[in-house]
């Protein structure tokens, strides 16, 4: 009986602590994520530069392209797996971020890699400046892209070739990493 009691003891003890614990750790939880952004790194062939901001709008996230240093055209854009740019050709990154397991296509079907966000266009000056939003990537969650890379390719995305879009070569790449909003 007495043992009993020492092991009824040590366990109002031990949840006790538990319960301090998840106190003291939620005082300590950082504000949700609104905002992400990637600054653009450039394949060696190539002269490009810019950034790409993601901003939660409820359950949509906006995505804000600004770059330069572009063939005029449409390019392909897509979040990739990894947030790994070690390699010149950015193939360190992986394959599309595709956490459904699903066939690649275009950003309005409702079945898609998480990654397929279409197409971006440059001027004749090789500039893109667009923002749009996408429903299925996220900051936070399942989906979130956070510390994952943002891959723009070299030609169009035709939406239909398997797995990547027939898009060519990656051409730009950055990180997504969490940002302040302003103000902060």
């Amino acid at each position: 009986m007495k043992k009993v009691k020492v092991v009824y003891r040590m366990l109002i003890v031990m949840g006790i602590a538990v319960a301090l614990l998840g106190i003291g750790c939620s005082t300590f939880q950082r504000a949700p994520v609104t905002k992400a952004v990637a600054v653009l790194r450039s394949h060696p062939d190539f002269r490009i530069s810019g950034t790409i901001t993601f901003i939660q709008e409820g359950m949509n996230v906006r995505v804000i392209v600004d770059a330069s240093g572009l063939a005029p055209g449409k390019h392909g854009i897509h979040i990739h797996e990894f947030g790994d740019l070690s390699s010149p050709d950015f193939t360190s990154a992986g394959g599309h971020f595709n956490p459904g397991n699903k066939a690649h296509a275009a950003p309005y079907d409702m079945e898609r890699h998480v990654g397929d966000l279409g197409n971006i266009e440059a001027d004749k000056s090789g500039r893109v400046k667009d923002n749009f939003l996408d429903e299925k990537i996220a900051l936070t969650g399942s989906n979130s892209i956070i510390g994952r890379s943002v891959i723009i390719k070299e030609k169009a995305d035709d939406f239909t070739t398997q797995p990547g879009g027939g898009a060519g070569k990656r051409i730009a790449a950055g990180i997504i990493g969490i940002s302040p909003l302003p103000g902060d």
